[in-house]
Order: structure tokens, then sequence, then C-alpha cells
């Protein structure tokens, strides 16, 4: 297997082929990031003399605009595998790579995976549906930024006594943005009760006391766009897999959060996972166990939104809603 690293920005792609991993052996070139440039792209794989189908490509999930190429590259036969950007940069600091420019990263990425085969989760071309769900939550969560940053400037405003045209302004705008959040809401209703296999796994999700509405479509989003092979990946993925600090006998730090995933849904699961440990029967007896066994709060904290993760991935999996007596025997 080679493994193709790929720097993804706007304009273009900075890509590295290794070519022998062992001994440093490689290619790069840069191409657009278009269909022109997706073509000029497997040409030059072609040239290279390997079959596409033992090449896996690698890049970093960067919002939308690593998408388009990945798409081509799968439906062109090749292997591709979306990375958390956190992680290959902490693999390029671990490995002295001091340089940080985009032809640099790309040999990074390749050289990740080379070096964790293992961590590779082959990527699928997610339904139309999905990826109207996902832009729809994601305008979702940008509204709700704008309707917070409103708020904190109608907080400032009422300290201050600003004019009156300015608090009409901004309470206008708090109503119109709210507005808009509703809207989107029913839509993103609308479109998941429009597709049975959304609809279906959204049940599953809410069955589970704790996961609402907003939380359910955020978990049913990724487990859309990513096919996990366990739960520790969905952990890993959304950044909420513990991180241990050791060396020797000196050196030892308390666990952390990897927190290497999105923070939008470590927010949106942190909440739910509050509400668990008063309403989920499972959850509020493994976080009162680990109490009990004197764990600091946070650290049962942090494994009670870790639990809660896994019992999306059970429901989902089994293809059966959420039940307490299965849940407390695992």
């Amino acid at each position: 297997m080679m493994y193709l690293g790929i720097d993804v920005s706007k304009a273009k792609l900075d890509c590295c082929l290794l070519l022998n991993t062992e001994a440093g052996k490689r290619k790069t070139k840069c191409v657009a990031n278009n269909d022109h440039g997706f073509s000029d792209l497997l040409h030059w794989i072609d040239k290279q003399g390997v079959a596409r189908t033992e090449v896996r490509v690698l890049m970093e999930g960067t919002g939308v605009y690593h998408t388009p190429a990945a798409i081509a590259l799968t439906q062109a036969q090749l292997g591709v595998s979306i990375l958390n950007p956190a992680r290959v940069r902490s693999y390029a600091q671990s490995m002295g790579m001091q340089s940080k420019n985009d032809r640099a990263d790309s040999i990074a990425i390749a050289q990740y995976g080379a070096r964790h085969p293992d961590k590779l989760i082959l990527w699928e071309i997610p339904s139309p549906q999905t990826l109207s769900l996902k832009a729809m939550l994601a305008r979702r969560e940008a509204l709700e930024r704008d309707l917070q940053r409103e708020r904190n400037r109608k907080e400032k405003a009422d300290f201050i006594k600003v004019p009156e045209g300015i608090q009409k302004s901004l309470l206008e705008s708090i109503d119109f943005i709210k507005a808009q959040i509703k809207k989107l809401s029913k839509d993103i209703d609308h479109h998941i009760d429009r597709y049975p296999d959304l609809k279906e796994d959204m049940a599953l999700l809410v069955s589970i006391p704790s996961i609402a509405e907003k939380s359910g479509t955020q978990m049913l989003s990724i487990t859309h766009q990513h096919h996990f092979q366990r739960a520790e990946q969905l952990s890993a993925y959304i950044g909420i897999d513990p991180v241990e600090y050791s060396s020797g006998s000196s050196v030892s730090r308390r666990p952390h959060l990897s927190k290497a995933g999105p923070k939008d849904v470590r927010a949106t699961l942190y909440m739910a996972m509050v509400s668990a440990i008063g309403h989920n029967p499972c959850i509020k007896a493994f976080y009162e166990r680990l109490l009990a066994h004197g764990k600091p709060p946070m650290v049962a904290m942090c494994a009670a939104m870790r639990k809660l993760v896994h019992l999306c991935f059970a429901v989902l999996k089994n293809r059966k809603p959420f039940d307490p007596n299965y849940a407390n025997s695992h």
C-alpha cells in the first residue's frame, strides 16, 4: 500500500506520494482544487505505475474544502481516509518536523498514514440527504454563534446606555436570528422525516434519555458521514478519548480529553451529559459509581460523556432502542 498525503486549501491541493516509506522516497505535486486539478492528480498517480487500488489517500477534514476532492478520488477507485488535523499536528511535532508549510504538511499527512494504518477509517461518499443535513446543521450552528454575539452586544449596550436607535437595532437583529434558527430547526426535522434511514436512526438516538433534538441530529450527521467500526473510534473522532501523559516514575499528569474533534459537538454532548447524570439511569449509576471509587467529579463527567457516546453507537449498531438493563450490563 502506498500513501498519498494531501494538504487541502481553498485553491489548491499539495500532494505527497510515499513510494518507499523506509527509504523516505517520495514524489510531490501541486494541483488546483477543482475538477481539472483532480484529473491532473489522477493522471500523475497513473504515471507512477501504481494501481489506484493500492493507493490510500489521506487528507485532513477542512470544513467543506476537502469534500469535492474526496468524492472525486473515491469515485476514481482510490481509498480515502479523512484525518483529524489535531492528530496530524501532534504526530508532526513528535517526529520533530519543525517546518510548517503546505508541502511539509502533505509529507506529514502521508507519513502519519504510513505509520498508523490501523487508525485509518475508509471514507465513503455520504448520501445527498446526509450532505444536506450537514449543511443545515452547520448553518444553524453559525446562526447560534451570531445570536450569542448579538446578545453580548445587547448586554454591553444596556450597561453603557447607548442611544435608543441602537437598542432597537440590536433587538430587531436578535429577533430576526431567533426566527431564522426556529425556521431552520423545523426544516431539519422535516428533512429527517423525509428519509427513512435518517428518521429511523434519529428515533434510535433520541430513545436514549438526555439525547434530544440537537445532540441527536449532530450524532446522526457524524455517523452518516463516517463509518466507525468501534465506539472508541467515534469517541476519538469527537475528541473525548482520554490522553495519558506519563514517563517513568517522575512524570505523571492527570489524563485529559484529546479535544481533537468538532468542539461544537463536544459542547452539545457536555450539556446532554449533565442532563443524563440526572435523568438517564444508566449514566447516573455509572457516574455515581466512579465518584464512589474516588474519581474527581470532572474525570467522572468526562467518562460519563464518553459512555453516552458509546450508547449512541450501540443503539445504531444493534438497531434497537435504548434498554437500560442491556446498557447497565456493558
